[in-house]
């Protein structure tokens, strides 16, 4: 095993990963959920959050997500943590640009330096695909006033700025019953969440808050794939003891035989629970090795920059999309290399 792997055994074995114990509470898990509800439900994300936006979008064309190149993009940028952030290529109906890209953002806490994070993200896409980028964020903190929308600065007459359109998840709070009733699935969604947050201490509560929405998804009516999909969603952030969750299940039941519906059969109940246990474990380990390539791009970004001087955009370029083996090699270069360029091999094109 090599020192590396060593460092991250030892951080992995640091985490708790939600479900190996049982506390009092279990953890409320947010972020999985959001992710998984966004990529299955994205069209009716946009017109329950953004119908202005959603109405310009044309639909039937393909629409692509873009994880990979977003976390490639802004990686080095760290401005806050958020629960979900997401790159999305869609088409317009009419307009000058073809396609464009969204940039989505789901945020969890009030932070300072938030509406900064979006105006460096929407830069930063700009600068990387020549594209109108249009940033949104979804601010699901419990704080009712924090709203921002905007970010700006002037110096020497010279004057940039960014406005992006928020939705607000506090503002629901007040509308749980026409949330309930909505044919939208993010008013499902939205519900989950304000009812997790308002039941954080209280078992019993969210148990019969639970209840409720899965009884709804079968009142519903709505395809089978599409019930499972939202159930996934709700099951994973409004975590129950197990007592409770066996509990629901025999709720569940109950409610299959009443109305003649079988939704989510015993097999898929059982790759529920492994597949979300699967991700808590997936999760701790990708966000153990990231950062543990975030922390080495940074020291090799230091010890270039003591060795050489000011980095020329390309070397920056290399380092924010290098991966765990670029970057050992180049930090072994690094201590013997005569230029810049020889730290980065033959490859001197740029």
């Amino acid at each position: 095993m090599t020192e590396r792997d060593e460092k991250l055994e030892l951080k992995a074995e640091s985490i708790t990963v939600e479900g190996t114990e049982t506390p009092t509470h279990v953890t409320d898990e947010y972020d999985s959920p959001w992710k998984e509800a966004i990529e299955h439900f994205f069209p009716d994300f946009m017109a329950f959050y953004f119908p202005d936006a959603c109405a310009q979008i044309d639909w039937p064309k393909e629409y692509a997500f873009l994880d990979n190149e977003l976390r490639a993009v802004v990686q080095d940028a760290e401005l806050g943590k958020r629960f979900v952030d997401k790159l999305v290529r869609v088409t317009l109906c009419t307009g000058g640009e073809k396609w464009v890209y969204i940039h989505i953002e789901v945020q969890g806490s009030q932070q300072a330096e938030f509406a900064e994070r979006i105006f460096v993200y929407n830069y930063r896409l700009f600068d990387r695909y020549h594209r109108p980028i249009a940033s949104m964020a979804v601010l699901a903190d419990v704080h009712v006033n924090w709203k921002p929308d905007y970010f700006s600065y002037n110096v020497l007459g010279c004057e940039t700025s960014i406005h992006f359109p928020i939705a607000k998840l506090t503002d629901y709070h007040d509308q749980l019953e026409a949330l309930q009733v909505s044919d939208n699935p993010f008013a499902i969604v939205t519900a989950a969440h304000i009812q997790t947050q308002r039941t954080r201490k209280d078992d019993t509560a969210r148990y019969q808050a639970k209840r409720l929405l899965v009884r709804l998804l079968y009142e519903r009516q709505w395809e089978r794939q599409k019930v499972v999909d939202l159930f996934r969603v709700i099951d994973w952030m409004m975590r129950l003891p197990e007592e409770l969750a066996q509990e629901l299940w025999q709720e569940i039941n109950d409610i299959e035989e009443s109305t003649k519906m079988q939704y989510v059969t015993s097999v898929e109940r059982f790759e529920i629970a492994k597949v979300r246990q699967e991700g808590l474990l997936e999760g701790v380990t990708q966000g153990v090795i990231q950062g543990v390539i975030q922390g080495e791009s940074k020291l090799l970004r230091k010890q270039l920059a003591r060795r050489f001087g000011d980095l020329p955009n390309w070397v920056s370029d290399k380092l924010s999309s290098a991966g765990e083996q670029d970057l050992e090699h180049w930090g072994e270069a690094v201590l013997t290399a005569p230029t810049l360029d020889a730290v980065f091999g033959n490859d001197t094109t740029h």
